[in-house]
């Protein structure tokens, strides 16, 4: 592996928050760059008797500083590295930052007109509900997504937090922070990027919106034919528990899985295409899969086009040896490693370097300013006592030719 991991070099501080600003924040150091989480001041960070790691699981290849933004020296330490940094995170409910003294327009860029602040919201800024509190549930209700979520007579089902805060929200924000910096290396400026899960989590919708107005997405909730409406798309259990996920779309592929069944043409309710015809498909379907085990099903429909795999588990994948890999591939200069191996022998699928404790399986957190001090030496060459101490568990700026 020739070249570096394509963000290298980018200095990021990520004030800590919530899932989706972290997410992005780990996307960023996953890909080579420097990220220096900012987390509360607390009583023993910085010192021998660190306190635990915070709940926050999303921090590989990160730092820590502990700082108190209501602390006006907390505040200038802050203010000292923004000249420094290349994107700052911003997780917090419109007008904190100005609240702190650290306006993105009328104090960070004009201390650094090539920072890029990445504002990451729940609700729109300027929408109806900007005010207000929310979580992943509240920003898809509002964004018309949740409403084409769940079964068929059954309430709207939220997909756990996947949608809103990681698809819509951190993976959205990511996109955004790499645009800028490439806009940033034709105009040399920065820019403030803004988040949010309402507008993020409504794209990745784009599908079935515009398909609503078609055959495809037509129908009501879980009636349609990629939402568990039909039976030949759908999840069935096994005998002794377990699942089958069908996708059987195409003429050839649904031919496949009528042949694993062991279920003749002659024996279907009608015409799969015919709707009408669903109800009795699906209980068919649903008596065949509980006739046998899922890992007899697997052995039928192992390389075979019928488009038919086994519902694997979290815990069955990590206890079966499966390697958790980066977002995508770069073939000449991959991320940063996730699963723990020789850094001199992985393909670059696998990312470059002795990936991290836990494996992608699990995160050991990280305690508040662990870490944090050697990162302000390489960027600033700061030291403590210097540039800058700490105070009550939060490090402060010194003025020059000052000590505590």
């Amino acid at each position: 592996m020739s070249q570096s991991p394509p963000l290298t070099g980018l200095r990021v501080l990520e004030f800590a928050g919530l899932a989706p600003g972290p997410f992005a924040g780990l996307l960023l150091a996953d890909w080579g760059a420097s990220v220096l989480r900012i987390d509360r001041a607390v009583r023993g960070a910085h010192t021998n008797n660190s306190p635990p790691p915070t709940a926050d699981l999303l921090t590989r290849h990160k730092s820590s500083i502990t700082v108190d933004i209501k602390s006006p020296s907390g505040v200038a330490l802050i203010l000292s590295l923004i000249p420094n940094t290349d994107v700052l995170i911003d997780p917090f409910r419109p007008g904190v930052l100005e609240k702190a003294g650290l306006s993105p327009e009328k104090v960070l860029l004009r201390l650094n007109p090539r920072i890029i602040v990445a504002r990451m919201t729940g609700f729109r800024r300027d929408g109806k509900y900007a005010s207000m509190a929310g979580h992943d549930v509240n920003y898809l209700s509002v964004s018309g997504v949740l409403s084409q979520l769940g079964r068929a007579g059954q309430t709207p089902y939220p997909p756990a937090n996947l949608l809103g805060d990681f698809g819509g929200g951190g993976l959205v924000c990511f996109l955004g922070i790499v645009m800028a910096v490439l806009q940033r290396q034709k105009t040399g400026m920065g820019q403030v990027v803004e988040a949010n899960m309402v507008d993020g989590a409504a794209y990745l919708g784009v599908m079935p919106r515009l398909g609503r107005k078609t055959q495809m997405w037509g129908g009501e909730r879980g009636e349609n034919l990629l939402d568990g409406g039909c039976p030949y798309y759908d999840t069935y259990e096994c005998e002794r528990g377990g699942y089958m996920a069908v996708g059987a779309l195409e003429p050839q592929f649904f031919a496949q899985l009528l042949k694993g069944l062991d279920i003749e043409a002659a024996d279907l309710p009608g015409p799969r295409e015919n709707r009408t015809t669903w109800p009795a498909l699906r209980q068919l379907f649903t008596t065949r899969f509980k006739s046998k085990s899922r890992a007899e099903w697997e052995k039928i429909f192992d390389d075979t086009d019928a488009c038919c795999t086994p519902v694997l588990t979290q815990d069955e994948l990590e206890n079966n040896g499966y390697d958790q890999r980066p977002i995508v591939t770069l073939k000449d200069s991959p991320s940063k490693a996730i699963s723990e191996a020789e850094a001199d022998t992985r393909p670059a699928h696998e990312g470059q370097g002795i990936g991290v404790e836990g494996s992608g399986w699990e995160s050991k957190g990280l305690a508040p300013g662990v870490g944090g001090e050697e990162v302000l030496a390489r960027w600033m060459g700061w030291k403590r006592g210097r540039q800058y101490d700490l105070v009550d568990g939060g490090l402060v700026r010194l003025k020059a030719g000052s000590k505590l």
